[in-house]
């Protein structure tokens, strides 16, 4: 969550028009993450949020994030619902983006997650992966092995002056992962951006899942990886193991990892390493002007691919071969 788009009171006051929410009392700009520009509002009914998509989220995916989180909230998957306008719609234009209003969440996301804290999201990302099992919308995922390369390129010039020999590092990489990528393990929905600050705690109990708006149908284990990169290091990106084995633990309660994602876990969790450090570093190199935001630091994900680099096999992660916790 972020601001790009700034928005005067006196032409939110005339958006929020359209809908049946009650008269505007305040209203605040969110400034985390680096995607769309996100508003707290305060209304006579209650609290919402205002989303505006800036220019990475395209308007013809929105269907799909939106449908996606009413499809999920029916199965049981606790995450916030579009509000329709008065006329039945649920998507708009401010200040010259497409926009749109969700409900609003009670919990704050953990700013040191624990073992508890990766076991209720284990349960939940399984979870949703079994629901999203018969969503009948598909969006591919820009973002995967295809999507890298293309980041590369961009930031290749000046990725150097972030750290030394970072180009050469990461085009190593890519070589290795574009030619041993899997492609015959379980796929369906995916979160594909469940990092702490997307999920929300009412202390240890996890109270709803928010910002589906990279969710795309890929790999399931790849989002396991994803989360295994977001949840399970310290802030001196050292792994913890345990916290790891809590998170594998309790996702296999909900659906166990086959013989071939627990074999690939250690190569789909240095792509989604290399996914995050790539888009970071374009964000870092191309901070747009006045973003009332700060860009995640790259290299918080160059030690984290280093780590993936030297797993042996997935008992670095907690699971033994067979599935059992190690």
């Amino acid at each position: 969550m972020a601001v790009y788009t700034d928005v005067a009171a006196d032409e939110l006051a005339e958006f929020l028009r359209q809908y049946d929410i009650g008269e505007l009392l305040s209203y605040k700009g969110i400034a985390e993450g680096v995607e769309n520009s996100n508003f707290l509002l305060h209304t006579t009914k209650g609290s919402f949020f205002l989303t505006l998509y800036e220019k990475r989220v395209a308007r013809g995916d929105l269907p799909f994030f939106l449908g996606l989180m009413a499809h999920l909230a029916g199965h049981g998957i606790v995450c916030p619902q579009p509000v329709r306008m008065t006329n039945g719609e649920i998507l708009s234009s401010l200040a010259g983006r497409p926009a749109a209003i969700i409900d609003f969440l009670e919990g704050v996301w953990p700013r040191k997650p624990n073992a508890t804290h990766c076991a209720a999201i284990g349960q939940a990302l399984a979870r949703l992966h079994l629901a999203g099992g018969d969503f009948p919308m598909h969006r591919a995922n820009a973002l995967s092995v295809k999507g890298w390369r293309p980041l590369f390129a961009e930031a290749a010039p000046r990725a150097d002056g972030v750290q030394a020999g970072l180009a050469s590092f990461l085009a190593a990489e890519l070589d290795q992962l574009e030619e041993s990528w899997p492609t015959q393990l379980p796929g369906g929905v995916i979160h594909a951006d469940l990092f702490p600050d997307n999920a929300l705690f009412l202390g240890d109990q996890l109270s709803g899942l928010i910002d589906f708006y990279f969710a795309c149908n890929d790999l399931l284990a790849y989002d396991v990886a994803i989360c295994l990169n977001a949840w399970c290091f310290e802030a001196d990106h050292s792994f913890n193991v345990t916290k790891a084995r809590a998170f594998l633990n309790a996702y296999g309660r909900e659906r166990a990892l086959s013989e071939a994602e627990q074999e690939a876990l250690p190569l789909l969790a240095r792509g989604a390493a290399i996914r995050f450090l790539l888009t970071r570093l374009v964000d870092w190199l191309n901070v747009p002007p006045g973003a009332l935001v700060k860009p995640k630091d790259p290299l918080e994900y160059v030690r984290k691919l280093r780590f993936h680099q030297s797993v042996a096999s997935v008992r670095d992660y907690g699971l033994s071969a067979s599935g059992a916790m190690a």
